[in-house]
């Protein structure tokens, strides 16, 4: 099962790393969030969803357990 941001991630076919490089934090910080140990601040929501193209909303990274996908 895979967090809304993490699927956004893998079907856009990036790393961890050059994610969090765009969007000015460090693949540590994104690793956490991806695995609910850390919630997105606001601001960084909103740079996680235009990052994205706005393919997954603000709602879906500030409350992530709402919109768990399966995963393979």
């Amino acid at each position: 099962m895979h967090p809304p941001i993490k699927a956004a991630r893998l079907k856009c076919g990036q790393t961890l790393t050059q994610v969090a490089k765009a969007i000015g934090t460090d693949a540590g910080n994104l690793s956490r969030i991806e695995n609910g140990k850390q919630r997105a601040s606001p601001d960084m929501a909103e740079k996680l969803a235009r990052h994205f193209g706005y393919a997954i909303t603000e709602i879906q990274i500030l409350y992530p357990e709402r919109f768990v996908t399966s995963g393979a």
